[in-house]
């Protein structure tokens, strides 16, 4: 009887409220907050239309004339359904959940999709707890897509080795929206039982599956989409997009710190038959680009430099993402969707004026409301702080004189090319060695290989940002910095590292799985900032960002060569070389 009075008295609360959305609606009562002579971007009709827009209980709940208990004058600004990135890791802004929150208020970002396989690769399924706590009630709606690879190929050693029963249970979760980018496409292609599996737990929850597979083509990417792989994010030129669009994927157009596709991709949004097909998401972002940049609000400004049309790119910014991912609540300016606005001055600048968040104002001309941070259990935190677990290395650990493969770095990417083989380090032609050490479990592996087109002269760089397993990465002109980086990396419980004679030149503290501080986004900048600095006047390639390129020098599943724990790997055949 007890359980019938509880679930009657909460449908009588929620008829109550819709009893309420309705009277405002119809204009018999006042609305919490009416934006007066607002002119708005209808993604609908793919027009602007000037209206008031009232808002109660944190939905819209009518556009027309309307008298609110607070009002506030638009005129003079353009009103944008909230941005939403479609794919983003949170941990590649090197600050906590809640910080992140802080710094893409105010470029008018109110959803972002994240997929937490960074923390996960490290702290297996209690890296999914810590982040679905972390994010829990903040002022930024965080949704989740669960990690489908970790690792990311059995050629990887991570923290932990996840299948389907390890993650089933995350698909009930009211923020999970679905499986994460299935990078294992050799996995997919070869039909292995253990990751076809978390699709099929995936589809059995009626939830989406993103995917990353660049380059693939003709059946085998057939075989891919077939298995129920539905976006990619890593078309980096129109050719490679159109091919999965055709064969009915979305695109996701990715602008991020690390790989930059907009200006390949613009096409399809100036192209009426397939920019419906596309959003934004920006994948990896480091704290200068959020400081100095902004977010999604930085990729519409550069779509439209572009020649993208305005309001066509708001849709990409906001519409697209919210219906493929079924947040069928979001996305949109109109009666029932919730009240998500970023005010802007123009449809060219796209200067983010003030932000609400299901109608309550979260940011104002330079100022985020402060919010509560979420609670973490005491447990959790503890294991984020603690995840370094390697042997003291001396010099000898790096010795080595057999032939590695060499793996040339491209400029502006995170591609790389097969530039053959190496005996030692020859910093006249840019040979470099390079080291990827297992930290989780003790293992003592360590991946030698070389690498060109880094540009280091002297000393050496070390971090624990080595996508996705993140292991310790560290390259270097000599064995003896390499170890004393690598140790400090461990004895600082992650980050970054620069060095040169056994002097610590400049670091970054990143505690929080060895991937995230506990300091500020500023506080984490200007750190990150004299790092690179120092980086470059060691001789690090300019063209380069010297730690966030570096980091994706150890992921087996993007093409060509790669180093792990184990060696370096040859992504197209999976082969060690």
């Amino acid at each position: 009887m007890a359980q019938h009075e509880t679930w009657s008295g909460k449908i009588s609360r929620k008829l109550i409220k819709k009893q309420h959305i309705i009277d405002v609606a119809a204009g018999r009562k006042k609305a919490d907050l009416v934006l007066k002579n607002a002119t708005y971007v209808n993604v609908f009709s793919g027009e602007l239309a000037t209206e008031d827009i009232a808002v109660t209980e944190g939905l819209i709940v009518g556009l027309g004339q309307y008298e609110g208990i607070t009002e506030v004058d638009m005129t003079g600004r353009i009103v944008c359904p909230g941005f939403i990135d479609a794919h983003i890791h949170l941990e590649s802004s090197l600050v906590s959940p809640a910080e992140f929150a802080r710094a893409v208020l105010p470029h008018g970002t109110t959803t972002v999709i994240t997929d937490p396989h960074e923390i996960t690769n490290v702290m297996g399924t209690d890296g999914i707890d810590y982040m679905l706590s972390a994010t829990q009630d903040l002022p930024l709606d965080v949704r989740f897509m669960i990690p489908s690879c970790v690792p990311a190929s059995p050629l990887d050693e991570s923290g932990a080795n996840l299948d389907y029963r390890d993650v089933d249970s995350f698909f009930s979760h009211p923020r999970v929206q679905g499986l994460a980018e299935m990078m294992n496409f050799p996995g997919i292609l070869t039909a292995d039982s253990s990751t076809v599996a978390k699709i099929v737990a995936s589809q059995a929850h009626h939830k989406k599956i993103d995917g990353h597979a660049p380059g693939l083509k003709g059946k085998e990417l057939n075989a891919y989409i077939a298995a129920g792989v539905y976006s990619d994010h890593e078309c980096s030129d129109m050719d490679d997009a159109l091919l999965k669009l055709r064969r009915g994927q979305f695109i996701m157009i990715r602008e991020g710190t690390a790989a930059r596709n907009l200006e390949a991709l613009i096409p399809l949004i100036q192209n009426e038959q397939y920019f419906d097909r596309c959003m934004f998401c920006t994948d990896d972002k480091h704290p200068s680009d959020l400081l100095e940049k902004g977010h999604i609000d930085h990729i519409c400004r550069q779509a439209v430099a572009l020649g993208a049309d305005p309001i066509r790119t708001v849709q990409v910014a906001c519409l697209h993402a919210a219906r493929y991912f079924l947040l069928n609540n979001r996305g949109a300016i109109a009666p029932g969707y919730l009240a998500d606005f970023a005010v802007v001055e123009d449809l060219k600048d796209f200067h983010v004026v003030t932000v609400y968040k299901k109608g309550q104002l979260v940011y104002d001309q330079g100022c985020v409301s402060d919010f509560p941070l979420p609670h973490i259990p005491e447990h959790l935190q503890g294991l984020a702080l603690d995840t370094f677990h390697l042997p003291h290395l001396q010099a000898e650990d790096f010795a080595d004189t057999r032939r590695r493969g060499l793996i040339g770095m491209v400029d502006g990417q995170i591609i790389t090319e097969d530039r053959g083989y190496a005996e030692g380090v020859d910093t006249d032609r840019d040979i470099l060695k390079m080291a990827v050490l297992e930290r989780h479990k003790n293992t003592g592996h360590i991946g030698i290989g070389y690498l060109n087109g880094y540009g280091l002269k002297a000393g050496a760089v070390a971090t624990s940002v080595s996508h996705d397993s993140h292991n310790i990465i560290c390259v270097g002109t000599n064995d003896s910095d390499m170890a004393f980086a690598s140790n400090r990396v461990a004895e600082n419980h992650g980050g970054i590292v620069v060095v040169r004679d056994g002097k610590v030149l400049a670091e970054l503290k990143l505690e929080i799985a060895g991937l995230m501080s506990r300091g500020t986004l500023p506080e984490v900048n200007d750190a990150l900032e004299n790092a690179k600095q120092k980086a470059h006047e060691l001789g690090v390639n300019k063209q380069i960002d010297p730690f966030m390129t570096l980091s994706f020098m150890s992921l087996p599943v993007i093409p060509t060569l790669r180093l792990t724990t184990r060696g370096v790997v040859d992504v197209i055949t999976q082969q060690y070389i």
